[in-house]
């Protein structure tokens, strides 16, 4: 398996982006971990003396701080910079048809509080009760003054209200049209940041996860539904419409059981329906250190049919956008998530004639990836640098 290399990040150092500066400095700090001025220098092409002015402002503000020295070259030892994880703080909300979860990150995007129920179709009300009785006790918890929250992110599908699920009320078509600011105005009265539940799962990857070895890549969101995302050189790719990336309205198959939608099969719904089939429960399968034989055997029949249902589509992606890696991730138990992985990477080299084949790998974050993708919104608007004006060729000159 070889590792891309990321583009560089790309500052100016014309005076008027002097906050564009700031936010790749910081970024650059933020994904490096722990770099000295030196390293700053290099990585976003900006001069010495920039990149003295911007972390003397990044330390003032407290965004940064100094962690030792770097030991082994000549002269005086450079100084290690890493940000401060208690800088800031954000909250992301994952609004599904079969669970809504809360979670608290600092800066480092680590969670820090986190509530999750499970609840099938929960409307407005179902979300906005247990966000106003949840979030309080969330930061007093994790000792976190709310003056230091940067804002709300919330990941949801797309058409909530209008995709048909099986088990669908009526009710839900009260997700249509609603104003999610408004749903999460209390307590706290902080801006709300929406996304694509995929969307935001694949940004999380792409800043905290194998996003950060590669530079292009498919995400494959496993819900409820199923999502996708694309991100290409570093910045995700929305699409005319911002419907890039919908693996599961794809058509797969045909065959006894005629044609139907992946994610008819692949998704945790088309797991559940699977596992009841043959008596099963979906919640003997989740959150469980261990299945029953007959459960076993139940979820491996599921894995075939599932790897295969993911083929097509996936030399379709092959074909058309060429990614280094297909990553899935989602609420699909992380063994299941990698038994399909490897089914999928031995079966596809017989159903394609793709130069290029990408590997199929379980994604680096947890189920949470849409709370913490949604969490990182907030960041990203305020405190990190624009995709647009992120990635360019080192060797173009600054706008």
């Amino acid at each position: 398996m070889t590792l891309q290399t990321p583009p560089r990040l790309s500052g100016t150092n014309l005076e008027r982006a002097a906050d564009h500066n700031q936010r790749v400095t910081l970024h650059a700090i933020r994904l490096g971990g722990s770099l000295t001025r030196i390293d700053l220098a290099r990585i976003t092409g900006l001069t010495g003396p920039a990149i003295a002015n911007i972390t003397r402002r990044l330390l003032q503000e407290g965004m940064i701080e100094e962690a030792g020295q770097r030991r082994g070259g000549r002269g005086q030892p450079p100084t290690k910079l890493v940000v401060r994880a208690d800088a800031c703080y954000s909250i992301g909300v994952n609004i599904d048809r079969d669970h809504i979860t809360i979670v608290l990150v600092d800066f480092l995007a680590q969670i820090l509080a986190r509530k999750s129920i499970e609840i099938s179709f929960a409307l407005p009300d179902d979300v906005r009760d247990l966000f106003r009785r949840s979030v309080r006790q969330m930061l007093k918890t994790a000792k976190v003054d709310p003056a230091k929250l940067v804002g709300i992110g919330v990941a949801r599908p797309d058409d909530l209200a209008l995709v048909a699920m099986p088990g669908r009320p009526a009710a839900y078509a009260a997700w249509d049209g609603i104003d999610m600011a408004a749903l999460f105005e209390k307590p706290l009265s902080l801006p709300v940041f929406v996304e694509n539940d995929a969307a935001a799962a694949a940004m999380g990857e792409m800043q905290l996860g194998f996003g950060q070895n590669y530079s292009s890549f498919f995400y494959i969101l496993v819900s409820s539904g199923l999502g996708g995302g694309f991100v290409a050189d570093g910045a995700y790719v929305r699409g005319t419409h911002g419907r890039s990336g919908e693996l599961g309205f794809m058509a797969a198959g045909g065959g006894k059981r005629g044609r139907e939608t992946v994610q008819k099969l692949v998704s945790l719904s088309g797991l559940a329906e699977h596992l009841a089939s043959s008596g099963f429960e979906i919640g003997q399968v989740l959150h469980q250190s261990e299945w029953a034989p007959d459960v076993e055997i139940c979820l491996e029949e599921w894995v075939e049919r599932a790897a295969h249902t993911l083929c097509t589509p996936l030399d379709a992606i092959n074909c058309l956008i060429d990614p280094a890696v297909i990553l899935i991730g989602g609420r699909l138990p992380s063994r299941l998530v990698e038994r399909v992985a490897e089914r999928v990477n031995l079966l596809i080299r017989d159903v394609t004639d793709a130069p290029a084949i990408a590997p199929v790998r379980r994604a680096a974050l947890s189920e949470d990836a849409p709370a913490v993708g949604a969490a990182i919104l907030p960041f990203s608007h305020f405190l990190l640098p624009k995709a647009a004006a992120l990635w360019k060729d080192s060797g173009a000159p600054a706008d």
